[in-house]
């Protein structure tokens, strides 16, 4: 045998021990007679010549998959897939972590925060964060129609969460007239948080369905018939209390609609959370018209979405 193909053999014998016996080094030193040194230099040799090809044969490994292949077709900042097995939580975990995240960071940062189900959700799985260094900024209206704290309001949640300041929008999501939406937005106060929110340095969000259960039908904010005349002029999802179609398009600014604007994507990431089949047609229209440059949903969820861009749906 030549002196090659001996030293082939021999870093095969030693990745078989590594991968699949799953010996240590001492172990695979051990076993073949030679230096920890050596039985070192093998297994990497293995893995340099090619012989070695690692499978990662769990769930989270199609979560990675999809998450890429929506981060390439979508041309994304971010993107974030949970199982589909875990419900909602699977989502909300994911949104959790990114928070957490964007809140650990040494430089401070102002981070927006949407409202809905997925995100309160989200909080309630965060742990505490000393992080006084940042700031956090409602981007929705933090009153209910009635006048009282909107049941879903998430920065208010959060605010007991992390030591950051935190900045609510006093305004309901939709006014009940665009001259009472132009007298709020005429308050100093308001008027200062609407430009912090719109110069966040990151976005969470959630995109609002519109369809029976619409949220801001069930939320108060809307009647119905009110939401079916949107979804006559192709309404699929809301942002902000804002609708857009199925390409992405922003149908007719609502002068009611009181919410502030979302940063630009251009230089801040906008992560959008969907989960759930009712989400899906609004998660669509939101990233092929580019409204968001991240989104956090399930392993169904990312599989359609990638399905019906690629016309298979």
């Amino acid at each position: 045998m030549a002196q090659g193909e001996r030293k082939l053999d021999q870093a095969a014998q030693a990745a078989w021990l590594s991968y699949v016996a799953g010996l240590t080094q001492d172990e695979i030193a051990r076993e073949m007679g030679v230096s920890r040194q050596t039985a070192q230099r093998l297994v990497a040799q293995a893995m340099a010549s090619g012989m070695v090809k690692v499978r990662i044969n769990h769930p989270l490994a199609a979560c990675l998959d999809l998450a890429e292949s929506l981060k390439t077709r979508f041309g994304l900042r971010m993107a974030r897939v949970a199982p589909a097995a875990a419900g909602i939580t699977g989502v909300a975990m994911a949104v959790a972590d990114l928070i957490e995240t964007e809140l650990s960071r040494p430089d401070p940062i102002t981070l927006a925060i949407g409202t809905g189900r997925t995100l309160r959700a989200a909080v309630a799985q965060m742990s505490r964060l000393d992080c006084p260094r940042h700031r956090i900024v409602s981007l929705t209206g933090n009153i209910a129609p009635d006048g009282s704290a909107a049941y879903y309001n998430v920065l208010f949640s959060l605010s007991e969460m992390v030591t950051a300041p935190s900045f609510p929008l006093m305004v309901p999501v939709i006014a009940t007239s665009p001259e009472e939406r132009a007298a709020l937005h005429r308050q100093p106060g308001i008027a200062r948080v609407m430009e912090m929110a719109q110069r966040a340095d990151v976005a969470v969000i959630g995109l609002g369905a519109m369809g029976a259960y619409a949220p801001l039908v069930a939320d108060g904010f809307l009647s119905p018939p009110e939401a079916q005349a949107l979804r006559d002029q192709g309404a699929v999802g809301e942002i902000l209390g804002r609708c857009y179609d199925s390409a992405g398009g922003w149908l007719p600014a609502d002068g009611r609609v009181a919410s502030a604007r979302l940063p630009g994507l251009d230089r801040a990431l906008v992560a959008a959370a969907a989960y759930g089949p009712e989400r899906r047609e609004a998660a669509l229209g939101a990233l092929r018209g580019g409204l968001v440059n991240g989104v956090l949903t399930d392993t169904d969820s990312a599989a359609w979405l990638l399905a019906q861009a690629a016309g298979r749906g």
